[in-house]
């Protein structure tokens, strides 16, 4: 039966070309050999998406409140300033060598969950509902910047990136210096020392300003990577992003809440 499609036509109730199609060479030893030495097929790496980085920062945070919580129920305030400093080394770690490593990340966020359930239990019982107010005001902070970058009012330009890197060096440097200098003299430079309220609030509300604006960044780095197709795992490294500014930023107010509670 012929057929008026061309595309079926053609060899159809044509005995000769329908059998060439049938006679394809055999593939000789060489062939046989290529196809047997051929790597598997491996597909390709599911890129990030937001919901990846929801995951993974709700994964993380859940691990700082659930340590923090032991912490806090059990008062282990004897693990506060090794579980800092273990923190402090493993976010070097994690930032300069940029690493996706989940197990790397968590322990990570344990540490930090020790450090603030110890540390928030002994501001707790200085200022009754001190914390409570600490996490409120953390959240509140948190979801203002995250409008201020939804809505365009703040953009992540090269400029405002390198002014953001200058201020936030700046304080980590003055931080280190008055620390040293706490070991030599009682309060170091003031930043720190309540019986200096006015220093320490104003540096208290400059890292709180610091900490906010570092969230800008954040978003933004969430954002491009998801934009520019970043594999799955850079999402760990965005949720340990997020989970440091937290960290510090609650840190900061409640400092600043101690302060004025005096």
């Amino acid at each position: 039966m012929n057929s008026n499609n061309p595309a079926l036509g053609r060899g159809f109730g044509q005995g000769q070309q329908h059998a060439s199609w049938n006679t394809a060479p055999a593939p000789s030893a060489g062939d046989l050999n290529e196809m047997y030495n051929r790597p598997a097929y491996t597909p390709p790496a599911r890129f990030m998406t937001l919901d990846d980085v929801v995951l993974r920062t709700a994964a993380t945070l859940g691990v700082v409140i659930g340590v923090g919580a032991v912490a806090w129920i059990l008062e282990l305030n004897a693990v506060a300033l090794p579980a800092a400093l273990i923190g402090f080394v493993l976010a070097l770690v994690i930032t300069f060598k940029q690493s996706t490593n989940p197990a790397l990340i968590l322990t990570y966020a344990a540490t930090q969950g020790l450090f603030l359930g110890a540390i928030s239990r002994v501001f707790n019982d200085l200022y009754e509902g001190i914390a409570i107010q600490a996490v409120v005001g953390t959240a509140g902070v948190f979801a203002g910047m995250l409008v201020v970058y939804k809505t365009g009012a703040i953009r992540v330009t090269p400029k405002f990136t390198r002014w953001l890197l200058g201020a936030l060096i700046g304080v980590v440097v003055l931080s280190l210096v008055n620390l040293i200098a706490s070991f030599f003299t009682p309060g170091g430079l003031g930043l720190r020392d309540a019986s200096n309220p006015a220093l320490a609030i104003g540096f208290s509300l400059l890292c709180i300003g610091i900490a906010a604006f570092t969230f800008l960044l954040d978003f933004d780095m969430i954002d491009k990577g998801i934009r520019q197709g970043a594999p799955e795992r850079f999402a760990w490294y965005a949720a340990f992003g997020l989970t440091v500014t937290l960290v510090w930023l609650y840190l900061e107010i409640l400092r600043l809440l101690s302060y004025l509670r005096d």
